[in-house]
């Protein structure tokens, strides 16, 4: 046997090849894009992960459980989220964050300025400049450091097989055409979704499959692919995570925390046309649905101020991207909104904001008037990533169309099923990260209880490392 475990991706997978190689096992990780260090899922993030109950949150005064996390997953989800999934990811993601702090070496640190659609605590957490890139360079560092640990790119994961013992084969394909089997205990599907295949996309998101794809050009469905020549099956592949904040000058993501400050999300005439904080996945498809297929954030110095924290946001103040105004006059003249219409919304909210009114689309809460000098950053719908996939179980171990599960075969973040339920609604903030490094997680932990040894008393294996 040439490897314990061969995971195929190189993104939130890294994370299950550490803990795995943690274990006392051997891990060989197959990535089909040599630049998967910038043009990654996991790289295009906000490195935001959810941790229920840890001791990052406990620090500050937040009190969390799993529980409580569960029961905005159900709330969000209409109840929808797979069980399995959704019980075992909210179990484990303290635990996970603070293996990233302890075990990785990652500077994690609570996000305990903002609040995301959903959450009803504060439990983001997340590496200064708040941006994936540097999470995913982290991952690379410790398993470029880690002796159980071989990386192969650019090599694309195109089939596994099993032999007469159990042991799963993974067949893997170089960019000139040669294939080569390997031999392993077990492989992790980390491939994620299909945002990539604009066929999947418009057979199971027929809604957003319009819009821009957000994401790795790598998402191409490897999982599913394979999946279905295993018998597996899948589950909620009508889910996926929008967003209705791409700069539209600087392509650059406008983080959401602009509207969960007080920023309002209005069309290309300067109107509101819903609830911007009931989430950023959904309002996708609503933005999409506009006149143009855009609109406009608008929001005041304030809160260009407060989300400095986030790199993505810098990267579009720094582009240009931002019309500033020292009136609503002004600013309408420089968007081409109509300047009555986006006066009339700007008061509305600043009534809902000191208590005077409620707000016809059933908006709560804003956090403050927006005041001159006013901004306004135009921004079009995009699909950032897939959020159903191969069915798993709470263990990340691929079941077949019978429940059953497929021996030695698992599926993380975007191959899996996920938590989101079904559609764009039930997507939460952490959605994606968490499922991809914490089923991986949950995965390396399952293999090594199969393989029946001691967590830290395993015995080094007699081979070598694959020679690359």
């Amino acid at each position: 046997m040439d490897v314990d475990l061969v995971i195929a991706g190189a993104g939130g997978g890294l994370a299950g090849a550490l803990r795995t190689a943690q274990l006392g096992m051997d891990v060989l990780v197959v990535e089909a894009d040599e630049h998967h260090l910038r043009g990654n899922n996991t790289s295009m993030s906000t490195a935001m992960i959810p941790g229920a109950g840890s001791r990052f949150q406990r620090a500050t005064g937040i009190e969390d459980s799993p529980e409580g996390f569960l029961d905005d997953i159900a709330a969000k989800t209409g109840g929808q989220a797979d069980p399995r999934v959704a019980t075992a990811l909210a179990t484990v993601s303290a635990e996970l964050v603070e293996w990233l702090a302890d075990h990785v070496g990652m500077p994690i640190e609570l996000a305990g300025d903002v609040d995301y659609p959903g959450h009803s605590a504060r439990r983001m957490h997340t590496l200064p400049g708040r941006h994936g890139s540097v999470l995913l360079q982290c991952l690379t560092d410790a398993v470029r450091a880690h002796d159980r640990i071989d990386l192969l790119a650019p090599a694309r994961l195109v089939g596994v097989g099993a032999d007469r013992t159990g042991s799963r084969s993974a067949v893997v394909e170089y960019p000139d055409g040669r294939r080569e089997e390997i031999s392993a205990r077990a492989v992790l599907l980390a491939t994620n979704g299909f945002g990539a295949d604009p066929e999947l996309v418009r057979t199971h998101l027929p809604e957003i499959a319009g819009v821009d794809y957000h994401g790795s050009e790598q998402s191409r469905g490897d999982a599913l692919r394979i999946g279905a020549s295993l018998g597996a099956a899948t589950g909620c592949l009508d889910a996926y995570q929008g967003h209705a904040a791409v700069s539209a000058a600087a392509r650059t993501l406008v983080t959401w925390t602009t509207v969960m400050q007080g920023g309002l999300v209005v069309d290309g005439e300067g109107r509101r046309f819903g609830d911007e904080t009931v989430g950023y996945s959904e309002y996708a498809a609503l933005l999409a649905a506009q006149p143009g297929g855009y609109g406009w954030i608008v929001l005041d110095e304030r809160i260009n101020e407060l989300c400095r924290s986030f790199t993505d946001f810098r990267d579009v103040v720094d582009s240009g991207a931002v019309r500033t105004a020292g009136t609503l006059g002004e600013l309408a003249e420089r968007t081409g909104m109509s300047a009555p219409v986006l006066a009339a919304e700007v008061a509305a909210m600043a009534a809902v904001a000191r208590g005077d009114a409620s707000d016809p689309h059933g908006r709560t809460h804003v956090a403050a008037p927006l005041a001159p000098p006013y901004q306004a950053i135009e921004v079009v719908p995009a699909l950032f990533h897939t959020q159903g996939g191969l069915l798993v179980d709470e263990h990340a171990q691929v079941l077949d169309t019978a429940g059953a599960p497929l021996g030695g075969l698992y599926a993380s973040g975007g191959a899996a099923v996920g938590m989101s339920g079904h559609g764009a609604a039930g997507y939460l903030a952490g959605n994606g990260l968490l499922p991809a490094l914490g089923l991986a997680y949950l995965a390396a932990d399952h293999l090594a209880s199969l393989v029946g040894q001691p967590n830290d008393q395993r015995q080094p294996d007699p081979h070598t490392a694959l020679e690359r």
